[in-house]
């Protein structure tokens, strides 16, 4: 048995090839059975929301398509007559069990601009309070490459510590993580706990992605680091597992287990990590190296020896090492051509060139975060 504690709010994600029957229509008993099992959540007072797939394939289905488009406009007109109508089933059954339910389309642009987040994070909280159970799904009618998520496992850990969850459920077509391919080796064994996600992990994760859906092993392997580290629990298991729902809640051993960090990356450390998108590279020498490593100290002009692209004041850029290893991410107090003015000089030249109200530090230590191991 696992011990969750006494769990307030929990976040559950369900895949395309879930939502949907083999030739793409809405898995309605699957739909009732979660928004009875949401009634029964709300009688226990715990708080659910849910990441939804299958716009795109329910999508095809009312168009009559086979295979997913490969025409980015086509795919995306899929979404959006799929999103519409899933939404719509979802109303239907949470209208059975008197529950409401609201649609939340979100895109990585929403979750990188901090202030747009707080909005989205200030929506969940009232959905939360008002007894709505939030249905996020990527904006996948408006989705390009430079704004996408990419993945609902993803998206769902990005939401995780907004929601402050729990414990979040991906529920998709396989059982958990094995510790080989069990579609090629008959011997291979589902792992029950992971405790660490460390290079032997990782090279468990095989391509696996279905016709329908986006993710593979590797997208949950990475939804489990950001919300591991942000203090919530993770379980990978099988749709067919959706009927002991309650089951999971209550500790059973079903599916693999990833257990929270203990030492979570405060909110501040982990938007910088996940939640955004490095805009350029500082590049600094040895001895500022060391001090960032042993001490996390600000980032002076001092130990500046280059940048890296075109960025502006206020952006988050990767901290690296003449060999290009990346030490920490941060947001810098300067642009990249500003910096490259002042690398390498004391910090009492700075002041003198820009002003005596700019900043010292091209990085504070409170504004920067230190990566221990490859994110």
């Amino acid at each position: 048995m696992r011990d969750f504690g006494k769990m307030k709010r929990i976040i559950i994600k369900i895949g395309s090839s879930s939502i949907t029957t083999s030739d793409l229509s809405i898995n309605k008993n699957l739909i009732d059975f979660l928004m009875k099992s949401f009634l029964d959540f709300k009688k226990m007072g715990i708080g659910v929301a849910l990441v939804s797939s299958g716009a795109i394939a329910l999508g095809m289905h009312e168009l009559g398509l086979k295979r997913k488009p490969k025409e980015m406009s086509l795919k995306q007109a899929c979404a959006s007559v799929g999103q519409a109508k899933l939404m719509e089933y979802y109303n239907f059954f949470a209208e059975k069990y008197n529950l409401k339910c609201g649609q939340i389309l979100v895109n990585h642009d929403d979750f990188e601009d901090r202030k747009r987040m707080l909005y989205l994070s200030n929506t969940l909280d009232a959905m939360f309070k008002n007894d709505i159970i939030p249905i996020l799904n990527e904006n996948d009618a408006l989705a390009v490459e430079e704004i996408k998520v990419g993945d609902n496992d993803t998206l769902a850990a990005l939401v995780a510590p907004m929601i402050d969850a729990d414990l979040l459920i991906l529920f998709s077509d396989i059982d958990g993580l094995y510790d080989k391919n069990p579609k090629i080796y008959n011997d291979a064994k589902m792992i029950e706990e992971v405790s660490s996600i460390n290079d032997d992990i990782k090279k468990m994760c095989g391509a696996n992605t279905s016709i329908v859906g986006t993710g593979g092993m590797i997208t949950k392997i990475n939804a489990a680091k950001i919300v591991t580290t942000a203090g919530c629990n993770m379980i990978i298991c099988n749709s067919n597992m959706i009927e002991r729902l309650i089951d999971i809640i209550n500790g059973e051993n079903i599916g693999t287990l990833f257990i929270k960090n203990e030492n979570s990356f405060t909110s501040r450390e982990h938007w910088m990590i996940y939640k955004t998108h490095s805009k350029g590279k500082i590049i600094i020498d040895d001895g500022c190296k060391n001090a960032l490593l042993n001490n996390k100290i600000s980032i002076l002009p001092k130990g500046i020896i280059g940048v890296s692209n075109v960025f502006l004041k206020n952006s988050i850029v990767d901290i690296v090492d003449k060999s290009n290893n990346i030490l920490a991410k941060g947001i810098s107090n300067y642009s990249s051509s500003e910096i490259s003015k002042i690398q390498g000089m004391e910090s009492s030249l700075v002041l003198s060139i820009f002003g005596p109200e700019s900043k010292k530090e091209v990085i504070h230590a409170n504004n920067l975060v230190i990566l221990k191991e490859e994110f």
